[in-house]
Parts: C-alpha cells; structure tokens; sequence
C-alpha cells in the first residue's frame, strides 16, 4: 500500500484557497485515474479513495481534521496499514516558493508549514516525501490570513498548471520512487509557471 496525502482543510469555505492545493492535487490525481467519489473514513478521520496503480494499491486521503492536525489522519492510516516512511508522500501548499512552482523532496523539515510540521511530529521521522506546491507570499497582511483567501482570477492558469505537475510528480514517485521524480520535477522544466507566475505578480491583484 502507497498513501498519497494532500493537506487542506475541510469545508465549503475552504475548497478553493491557496493551503488547499493538496486537496486539489488529490482530486486531480482521483479524476486522472477515474475514481470514484471519495468516502469518508472516522478510522482516519480523512475523505479517502483507493486506487490500483502499477500493481500496487493506493490510498488517496484528504485530512477532515483541520490543516494544523494533519499528522492525526496520516498517522491513524499509517499505523493501520503498518506503512514505512517509503510509502508515504504528501502534498501541501509552501508560502517559500513563488507561484505556481513545484518543488519535490525527500527528507527536512516542514518550515513554516504546520500541517507538515505536525505530519513530521507524529510519524517522529523528518524522512518523509512531499511535493509542495508554491503559493507565494502576500504582498500585504498576513500570511496565515493570506493562505486562506481563494486564487485571484489572473492566477487560475498558473494554479491548474501547478496541481497537474503536482500530480504527474506523485505519479512518478509512484512509478520510479522519490529520487526520479526529484530529477525530474526540480529542473528548469517548470521555468514557464515561474514566469507566469512574477508576470502576474507584477501585474497585481484584482
């Protein structure tokens, strides 16, 4: 068993703001293999949807536990599931990293990332896969007010173009493991999100 896990929190009011592009990656991951609607498990107290990928099963969870107690439902499907750290990979919004750019890697910590942080905590091993998904940083205000604000229109494109490079890099781990998808997911591949991306940060909010 594989689990890939996108952070996010729960709720209508929350679907479509920057700290839930993990969820979206998971959706899109879910759409991509033609699965059904995900079901809610209180074991794990996450929206989860199994798949068979490459003869292997995969679990797709999205944590109802709220974004900082994230590491509650990856450690119930962990320990559930007797899965190794090798197994596990996660997927989360990070405010470092401009828009619209992905960054995969296999060990550190989760900076200023709390849901990651709590992953970290609670499985007790910063050796843990993640794909993060770059939001940016606000111009104004806060950040924890900024990461739970919705996309600004000039920025849907960016934002889709990142959650499919995030899926095709959870893909890859699948595939090839977590040394192949860094080789191929942090290069210059994704110089024309990165581009988009300052362009519209140039061009401002509306």
């Amino acid at each position: 068993m594989k689990l890939i896990a996108g952070l996010g929190n729960p709720g209508k009011r929350y679907t479509q703001t920057r700290h839930n592009v993990g969820f979206m990656t998971v959706a899109e991951l879910a759409r991509r293999w033609g699965l059904a609607e995900s079901r809610y498990d209180k074991r794990f107290q996450a929206e989860v949807a199994e798949a068979q990928r490459g003869g292997q099963r995969v679990l797709l969870a999205q944590p109802q536990t709220y974004m900082n107690l994230s590491g509650q439902s990856v450690l119930a499907i962990a320990q559930f599931y007797k899965l190794e750290r090798a197994d596990i990979l996660i997927v989360y919004d990070d405010v470092d990293l401009e828009l619209g750019r992905v960054r995969v890697r296999a060990t550190g910590s989760g900076g200023g990332q709390k849901g990651m942080n709590d992953v970290l905590l609670r499985l007790g091993n910063q050796d843990v896969a993640r794909v993060r998904i770059g939001v940016g940083r606000p111009s104004r205000g806060t950040t924890s007010d900024y990461v739970l604000e919705t996309f600004f229109p000039h920025e849907h494109d960016t934002v889709a173009d990142a959650i499919a490079t995030a899926a095709e890099a959870c893909e890859t781990w699948l595939a090839s493991g977590i040394d192949a998808a860094m080789n191929r997911f942090n290069t210059s591949r994704q110089g024309k999100n990165q581009a988009r991306g300052a362009a519209e940060s140039e061009g401002g909010s509306s």
